[in-house]
């Protein structure tokens, strides 16, 4: 039975962490074992961080559309249901553009709707 050494792929494997962890701060871009951690650390960041990407994506359409329609006088959330019940298929990402790139679309969308404002319920008068 051959000898099996081991040195060539031991150099391979931390060849590859090393250039994985390079441009890292201090010890974790040059000593192997610290490097690896972070590495390993750095993959779990990035999974987690995909997966947070869409939903803060999805709340800044959300701001966006949101202000464009306040700007006209029409809470969100109606505007959202008026959609739906008119049967636009758009989705936030598309309105969020369309309101900041072709704001006369977006107040045309908003008009042909007919989102009736109802009138505040609430009174200021001492009663």
């Amino acid at each position: 039975m051959a000898r099996v050494k081991r040195g060539v792929m031991r150099h391979k494997r931390h060849h590859k962490i090393l250039k994985e962890a390079s441009g890292y701060w201090g010890g974790k871009s040059r000593l192997y074992k610290s490097a690896n951690e972070q590495v390993m650390k750095s993959g779990q960041y990035a999974f987690r961080d995909r997966r947070a990407k869409k939903r803060e994506f999805r709340k800044l359409w959300i701001a966006r559309i949101n202000a464009a329609c306040r700007a006209q006088g029409v809470q969100y959330s109606r505007f959202i249901a008026a959609l739906a019940a008119s049967g636009v298929t758009l989705d936030r990402k598309v309105l969020s553009e369309m309101a900041i790139s072709d704001n006369a679309a977006f107040n045309a969308l908003l008009a042909s709707l007919n989102i009736a404002t109802p009138a505040p319920t609430h009174s200021l008068s001492a009663a």
